[in-house]
C-alpha cells in the first residue's frame, strides 16, 4: 500500500514526500482510512510507529474542505505534556507545508497574550495540554460548539500524570456529535472504561503488544551500587562509541546532581525536566538536536515527547518504578530500523520493579555486574588492539619484502661493480 492509495490530496502527497515517508506504517494503514470516513477510533500502539501521523494525515486532508474562524477551532488535539504536544505540532507543520490551515500550541511556558493574538486569528486545530486549554477556555479565549474532532493522544500518560478529571471537563464542554479518535500505548481496563465515555462505536485498532521490546535494542541490566552509580555510569560513557544518548532519571534532583556530575567530567549534556521554565526547556531541547550537547539527561516527563533520529543509546540511571515506563524510555532507541543500546543501572533493591518489567515484557532480561561489563568490553578492546597488530606486522613484513631486492638496484649496482654481499648469490 502506498499513500495515494488513501485518496489524499496532491499537497499532503506532496510534504509526505518531501518529508521522507515512503510507505504507510501499519497503524497508518489500518487508521487512515477509518477515519477518512468518519469512524471513532481506539488504537493501541507503541512510540515510534507512525501514531501521529496515522491522525494529522487524515485530518488535514478532511480540514483541508473548510474554512477557519477566530476563537472557534473545529478540531483539537490533546497531549499529555508540552514535549509531545510540540511534536505533534511540529507534524503538523510539516504535513500542512503547501496548505493553508492554521494551528495553534497551546501549552503552559508560553504568554497567554501570544496564543490568544493566533486564536483570534482564527486557527483549524489546536494542539494543547489539558491544564493550559482550560485556562483559555475559562478566559473566553477558546470556543468549543464548532469542535467536530477531537483526539486524545497517549491516554495512558494522561491516566498516570492525573489529567483525566480535566479530559472529563472538556469533553463535557465539546459538542456530542463529533469524531474521536483515541490512541494509547496500552489499553488496561481503565484505558477501556474511560474510552467508553468518549467514544461511539469505534473501530479498534491495536499495532504490535505494548509489552514488545523491538529486536533492535541490545538491553542490559547493570548492577551497581548506589554510592558508586554515577561513577558506574561514566564508566560506561566512556567505553561505548555515543554519537547520541539519553538518560533517564526517577528524581527530578537526581536530574540536576547528575547534570552536574557529567558536565564536571567534561561530557557535553543538558538537562529536561519539569520544574524548568519552557524557555529553558526549549533551548536542552535545542541544543540536543542540533548535536551541541551529545546527551540529555532527563525524567519521564520527555519519555514519550522525544523524537531524536538515530538515536544511538538510552541509559536508565534508575530501574524505573512504573514497568510501561521502561519500555517507553528505551523505545527512543532503536527506531525506523537502526540498531540502539539500552543500558539499565540497578541493585539489589531494584529485583521487585525488574520483575515487574520482565512479566510485562514476558521474558527474562540481560542481567551483568559493572566488573564483568568492565572486563568483557577490554576483551572485546585487547582483541581488536592485538589484531590491529597482527596486521600492522603484516604490513610491515610485506614492506620490507618489496624493499629489500628491487630489480633496478641490483643492476645498478652490478654496473658499478660494486654489488654489496647481500645481495650476492650463490
Amino acid at each position: 500500500m502506498k499513500f495515494v492509495d488513501f485518496g489524499l490530496c496532491n499537497e499532503i502527497l506532496s510534504s509526505i514526500n518531501d518529508i521522507g515517508y515512503t510507505k504507510p506504517t501499519e497503524i497508518q494503514k489500518k487508521a487512515i482510512p477509518g477515519i477518512l470516513m468518519g469512524r471513532d477510533i481506539l488504537g493501541c500502539a507503541q512510540t515510534g510507529t507512525g501514531k501521529t501521523g496515522s491522525f494529522i494525515i487524515p485530518l488535514i486532508e478532511i480540514l483541508n474542505c473548510g474554512i477557519s474562524k477566530s476563537r472557534m477551532p473545529r478540531s483539537l488535539i490533546l497531549a499529555p505534556t508540552r514535549e509531545l504536544a510540540i511534536q505533534i505540532a511540529e507534524e503538523f507543520n510539516k504535513v500542512n507545508k503547501y496548505l493553508k490551515l492554521q494551528m495553534v500550541l497551546l501549552i503552559g511556558g508560553v504568554p497567554f497574550t501570544e496564543q490568544d493574538s493566533q486564536l483570534s486569528k482564527g486557527v483549524d486545530m489546536v494542539v494543547a495540554t489539558p491544564g493550559r486549554l482550560l485556562d483559555h477556555i475559562e478566559r473566553g479565549k477558546v470556543l468549543t460548539k464548532y469542535i467536530k474532532f477531537l483526539v486524545i493522544d497517549e491516554a495512558d500518560r494522561m491516566l498516570d500524570m492525573g489529567f483525566i478529571p480535566d479530559i472529563i471537563k472538556i469533553n463535557k464542554l465539546l459538542p456530542k456529535i463529533r469524531q474521536t479518535l483515541f490512541f494509547s500505548a496500552t489499553l488496561s481496563h481503565g484505558i477501556r472504561n474511560i474510552g467508553k465515555d468518549l467514544l461511539i462505536n469505534p473501530k479498534e485498532i491495536t499495532i504490535d503488544n505494548y509489552s514488545s521490546i523491538s529486536g533492535n535494542i541490545d538491553s542490559i541490566f547493570i548492577q551497581s551500587k548506589n554510592k558508586n552509580k554515577m561513577n558506574d555510569l561514566r564508566t560506561i560513557l566512556h567505553i561505548e562509541t555515543i554519537n547520541n544518548a539519553i538518560i533517564f532519571c526517577n528524581k527530578k534532583s537526581d536530574v540536576n546532581k547528575l547534570n552536574n556530575y557529567l558536565k564536571a567530567n567534561n561530557f557535553k549534556t543538558v538537562s529536561l525536566h519539569g520544574n524548568l521554565s519552557q524557555s529553558l526547556r526549549l533551548e536542552s531541547l535545542k541544543k540536543f538536536k542540533n548535536r551541541s550537547a551529545e546527551i540529555l539527561i532527563a525524567s519521564d516527563v520527555a519519555a514519550r515527547g522525544i523524537d531524536i533520529e538515530g538515536l544511538t543509546h538510552v541509559f536508565n540511571f534508575d530501574v524505573p518504578n512504573n514497568p510501561e515506563d521502561y519500555v517507553h524510555r528505551i523505545g527512543r532507541t532503536g527506531r525506523a530500523g537502526n540498531k540502539g543500546k539500552a543500558y539499565t543501572i540497578f541493585n539489589k533493591n531494584d529485583e521487585k520493579n525488574i520483575f515487574l518489567i520482565e512479566k510485562l515484557i514476558k521474558k527474562k532480561v540481560n542481567k551483568i555486574t559493572i566488573d564483568n561489563y568492565i572486563i568483557s568490553n577490554k576483551l572485546s578492546n585487547q582483541k581488536l588492539s592485538n589484531l590491529n597488530n597482527d596486521n600492522n606486522k603484516i604490513k610491515h613484513k610485506n614492506k620490507i619484502k618489496l624493499d629489500l631486492l628491487p630489480v633496478e638496484n641490483y643492476l645498478n649496482f652490478k654496473e658499478s661493480g660494486k654489488i654489496p654481499n647481500f645481495l650476492n648469490t650463490k
